[in-house]
């Protein structure tokens, strides 16, 4: 095609022959023009005029162009073998934006493992402010290839929800508290002591029990599966709730579900120490039921199928706690109800929901509208925590009356 006759840029821009930087760049901006005015023919020849200029620069951008003039001509696999070739070319400015258009094409042709590649190269490149973007797409590409776990690192990524697990950083403070308590000499039993959830000494002001319980557990001599069960059921809900939240709304439910178990076991428990981490768990439960009865978000088959065996979960748990004698059900009761109302209040933000917010009819057939205005939904979440404050203020007001030294 370079023998057709093309833009005489100011008699200056010969039909063969190599172009100088100055004539290439005008030539870019003319044919620039034409693909604005639908004349994608002439401007794929004045593209393919400026490939080959003595710039990486300047040939990547020419290609880009052609390339982009085949797409609009209908003819996407010669496209992709431009933009393919532009990227393969010396880095340079215009080097992202060839990787981007690759994996675009690639994912038209369906060929979705070369388009995460592709926006694997761009990530590499893209500036700052497309970072998320490009992670969001390489989210759903690798959600498609059915890799879930990847899928939602990408996911995290997009959102800023990066690093590691708080949920697993749960559950190894957790064990090794656990075991250094309950295997160290007299120093850790102190520790342990000073840790367990002491009802009298919660009333006399030290608050942190509230929390802090969740860090010990029965000796593996008493109860040898009281750790392990708590950490598996932790293991479980934890990235479960980090997946549909974030990391760190997680930490917050978790350390509100736990003081909402210690509270109720402060309220209503006879026994005067009381250790674990079940009611924290039993928390995380409640709020994982309440998002899929109330929210129901969009997932994948065995995620669905986790969900809906909670209920039967912590009913059986329910039973054998009640069964043993030993169970602290109050913790267990006070966590899920902290859980199943946090759940009900706050919409998962990562995940796509049936319904995340109330809808009703709109203006046109078939269309809808939200019930409630951004503000409102606002005002509704801050009255629910206001509500659940004043509850567990109900409950340490009852704990201070049974424990306290008026007890």
């Amino acid at each position: 095609m370079t023998d057709q006759p093309v833009f005489d840029y100011e008699g200056t821009l010969a039909r063969s022959g190599p172009l100088s930087r100055e004539q290439a760049a005008a030539a870019l901006d003319h044919a620039g023009q034409l693909m604005t005015s639908a004349d994608f023919l002439e401007a794929a020849r004045l593209y393919q005029r400026v490939v080959g200029v003595d710039d990486p620069a300047l040939t990547t951008a020419a290609m880009i162009g052609l390339g982009e003039a085949f797409h609009r001509m209908d003819d996407d696999a010669q496209a992709l073998v431009e933009w393919d070739a532009a990227a393969r070319l010396p880095e340079n400015e215009h080097t992202y934006k060839a990787w981007r258009n690759v994996a675009a094409a690639r994912v038209r042709a369906g060929d979705l493992r070369g388009a995460l590649g592709a926006y694997r190269e761009a990530d590499r490149r893209a500036p700052r402010e497309d970072k998320a973007e490009i992670a969001s797409r390489m989210g759903w590409l690798a959600k498609e290839l059915g890799d879930k776990g990847q899928s939602g690192r990408y996911f995290a990524k997009a959102r800023g929800d990066v690093g590691p697990s708080f949920a697993l950083g749960v559950i190894a403070v957790t064990v090794i508290v656990s075991l250094v308590v309950d295997l160290g000499g007299e120093q850790a039993k102190q520790l342990g002591e000073l840790l367990a959830l002491d009802k009298v000494q919660l009333a006399n002001g030290q608050i942190w029990r509230l929390w802090t319980d969740t860090l010990v557990h029965a000796p593996l001599s008493v109860m040898p599966l009281h750790l392990a069960m708590n950490m598996y059921a932790l293991w479980l809900a934890g990235p479960f709730v980090e997946r549909l939240y974030g990391r760190a709304w997680f930490l917050a439910f978790y350390l509100a579900a736990a003081a909402g178990g210690s509270l109720a076991s402060f309220a209503f428990g006879d026994a005067p120490f009381s250790v674990g981490a079940s009611g924290a768990v039993f928390g995380l439960f409640g709020l994982l039921i309440a998002v899929q009865f109330v929210h129901r978000p969009i997932l994948d088959r065995a995620s669905r199928g986790f969900l809906g065996q909670l209920v039967a979960l912590v009913i059986l748990n329910f039973v054998i706690g009640l069964a043993s004698g030993t169970t602290d059900n109050w913790a267990h009761a006070g966590g899920l109800v902290v859980g199943l109302w946090l759940g009900a209040l706050f919409v998962p933000s990562l995940v796509p929901t049936m319904r995340s917010m109330w809808l009703r009819s709109g203006p046109t057939p078939g269309s809808t509208v939200p019930v409630f205005s951004p503000g409102v939904s606002m005002a509704i979440r801050i009255s629910g925590v206001v509500a659940l404050v004043a509850f567990c203020a109900l409950l340490w007001s009852i704990g201070v009356a049974v424990w306290g030294p008026l007890g």
